[in-house]
């Protein structure tokens, strides 16, 4: 078993999209013909499933308001929060391995581990998650890609659990979504089930534990790892810009959606009746009771296949005479009623 950790010149890079980079390049590039590892940790992010409606999924404003970065990743499955209190293991599996959907037995080597760290309680529950005591401690997800199984599970030792559930609860009024919709689970931290000796380490010490553990060895100076390139590093941070940090695979991806947003504001009633398709505007209605002077299906026309975000309709909405067609209206207005 290799282990690839996100350490280039000697130092951690706790950046969720470059790590989620990292692990997709070597799927992609590297052949190594055995188990890799891959073990996180990271500031603080939403990670989405592939097939998951970002809009559904989170609490854009909190998401904004406390920097957390949003990345969808390539495996199915439901919105993960994390932060440099969990550890999240992934894996580069032979798909001779016979552990693809599996995930009984892809649990298996980190249930035992726990155990023996004096968290008893963890056990397999449900398709793909582990909890203790009624509580969820971990969740998983896995694909198959050339031959190869490409998986991974978080480890929650004691993340921020009021952002988890602040940012992982959607504050968009009128939803009506196509998209899959995450179940949410009550969860809890592992520290508190480990053995004394355990139950103080840091998220470092955490990781490194897990790593002997998974890998075999009594310290993590004796790991096999695999050194990436200066050259891997610079095609692992062009794939984390063209596609991890890229608003059209993070945000466009998302199915279709609709929903209403109204407001009273001193022109009078406004409202935007929407439907939003790979994140752009692809139907647009606007009702109300403001006294405007143009044809209102102008406005809608041009917002036609804007993106939902502030900075697209502000530089769509900026170039109208609102004022002819809604009455004394600032763009920003408009913009905050869309988004709220």
């Amino acid at each position: 078993m290799y282990l690839i950790e996100p350490i280039r010149n000697g130092q951690y890079l706790p950046d969720g999209a470059l790590t989620l980079a990292m692990q997709v390049y070597v799927l992609n590039h590297l052949d190594l013909d055995e188990t890799i590892l891959f073990p996180y940790y990271c500031k603080p992010k939403v990670e989405i499933g592939r097939f998951q409606n970002a809009e559904v999924e989170v609490n854009h404003d909190y998401l904004k308001e406390h920097d957390i970065q949003l990345v969808r990743r390539d495996t199915g499955g439901g919105a993960v929060y994390c932060d440099q209190g969990a550890v999240n293991v992934c894996y580069i599996m032979p798909g001779h391995t016979n552990i693809y959907g599996n995930y009984q037995r892809f649990y298996a080597p980190v249930v035992k581990l726990l155990h023996d760290m004096g968290a008893s309680e963890v056990e397999p529950s449900g398709r793909n998650d582990l909890t203790a005591l009624g509580k969820k401690v971990s969740g998983a997800a896995m694909t198959m890609v050339g031959g190869k199984i490409y998986g991974g599970h978080s480890l929650l030792l004691d993340v921020d659990y009021e952002a988890m559930v602040e940012v992982l609860n959607p504050n968009r009024k009128k939803i009506d979504s196509k998209g899959i919709k995450s179940v949410r689970s009550r969860v809890m931290g592992l520290r508190e089930l480990l053995d004394e000796p355990y139950r103080h380490m840091t998220i470092d010490q955490f990781k490194d534990e897990v790593i002997c553990r998974l890998m075999g060895i009594d310290s993590i100076d004796q790991a096999k790892r695999y050194q990436l390139t200066e050259e891997d590093w610079e095609a692992i941070e062009a794939l984390a810009d063209a596609k991890y940090r890229n608003w059209e695979w993070n945000y466009g991806n998302s199915p279709r959606y609709s929903y209403n947003r109204d407001a009273h504001l001193a022109i009078g009633t406004v409202e935007f009746s929407l439907e939003v398709e790979a994140g752009r505007i692809s139907k647009c209605r606007i009702y109300g009771d403001f006294f405007g002077k143009g044809a209102i299906q102008d406005i809608e026309e041009a917002l036609l296949g804007t993106p939902v975000t502030k900075q697209d309709l502000l530089e769509v909405l900026s170039k109208q005479d609102l004022a002819h067609y809604f009455g004394p209206v600032s763009a920003q207005e408009l913009v905050d009623l869309i988004l709220s």
